[in-house]
Parts: structure tokens; sequence; C-alpha cells
């Protein structure tokens, strides 16, 4: 068996590259309604860039609820830690975006997940309501 190349590894393939790329940017920027369309058409809910973020993890921490939102309904993970053992929901809480809090919960986030979790993340920064939320005021 030969080698993987970039003309017969789909990992390496730039085509591919060049479209995870897209599919980040359109989570960060909320492109909600064409990112779901690629999700719809095979694009993994739970795509991951090179430090594990996932798509959920980019709408989150850019405040894009719509976009969580529709990436929850597609079947993407509200808990899938980054590869520092980060949250969607922890990241938002610290980036104060209550709306997309809100959202990840309703989605089934758990707010004790992750290192900090959520409600490490609330505590940290008194961030009360958010405590009585994750029923850990």
């Amino acid at each position: 068996m030969s080698e993987p190349t970039p003309q017969n590894d789909p990992v390496q393939d730039p085509g591919v590259l060049r479209l995870a790329a897209q599919m980040f940017d359109l989570a960060r920027r909320g492109g909600t309604e064409t990112l779901a369309a690629y999700v719809d058409a095979g694009v993994p809910a739970d795509l991951t860039n090179d430090k594990g973020d996932t798509l959920v993890m980019l709408a989150a921490y850019h405040g894009h609820a719509a976009t969580v939102a529709a990436l929850l309904r597609h079947g993407a993970d509200p808990d899938r830690a980054n590869d520092r053992g980060q949250t969607p929901l922890a990241g938002a809480v610290f980036k104060g975006e209550d709306e997309v809090v809100r959202v990840l919960v309703d989605g089934g986030a758990d707010p004790a997940a992750g290192t900090p979790s959520a409600i490490d993340t609330a505590r940290m920064f008194g961030k009360n309501a958010l405590l009585e939320l994750f029923g850990a005021a």
C-alpha cells in the first residue's frame, strides 16, 4: 500500500481543507443557513479544527445563538470539548454570550463538563444568574 498523498488522502486534499476552512469561517461568522445546508449535504455536525474546536464551539464563542441551535438540531454534541478541555458552554459563559448559554442548556449541554466547567467559569466571573440557571447557585 502506498503512502497517502494530497491526491489520494482526503484529509490532505486541498479541496477538502478549503471546504473545512469555509465551514469554520461560517461558524465564526454565524452563517446559519449556509452551514446548515452543508451539514445536510454531509459535512459532519461535529467537524473539528486542528485545536479540537467544533463548529458549535466556534459559533458559541462568537455569539451566534441561531447557528448553535441549528447545529444542535443537526446532531452536534453540545458538550464536545476542545483539545484544552474547554466546552462550548464554558466558552459562551466566558464571552458573556447569555443567549448562546441558554441555547446550549436547552440543547442538553452539561454545565459541569469540561475544564474549567461552565459552572467554574460562572463562579470565577460572578455570574450568579447563570449559576442559578445551572442549578449551582
